[in-house]
């Protein structure tokens, strides 16, 4: 049983070093503000137009900014929760054998 917990506890370990190295982004006004992140929530990079600074509503590049944000942090939560559903699977189908075992 205890195998299974460490079984368990390296897959999740595993996932994470996974989601790491997974990019997503968002994206806002057209590709004018632009999100990478990883998979696991960290942001790597943030691309703003030079086009968008002309126009100088400082605003405006705020508000886009943030919508581009959620949009790369949805992202990231669906790889995530994809990727843990299917290690539970994994682990749940594991631990049923442990019990039918009988």
């Amino acid at each position: 049983m205890f195998d299974k917990l460490f079984q368990a506890q390296q897959k999740a370990e595993e996932i994470k070093a996974r989601l790491t190295n997974i990019s997503v982004s968002g994206e806002a006004e057209g590709g004018k503000v632009r999100v990478v992140a990883t998979a696991n929530k960290e942001i790597k990079e943030i691309i703003i137009s030079d086009e968008m600074f002309q126009d100088g509503d400082k605003e405006q590049i705020e508000e886009l900014l943030i919508v581009a944000l959620n949009k790369a942090l949805v992202q990231a939560e669906n790889v995530s929760q994809t990727e843990m559903q299917a290690a539970t699977q994994d682990m749940l189908g594991g631990l049923g054998n442990l019990f039918n075992k009988g």
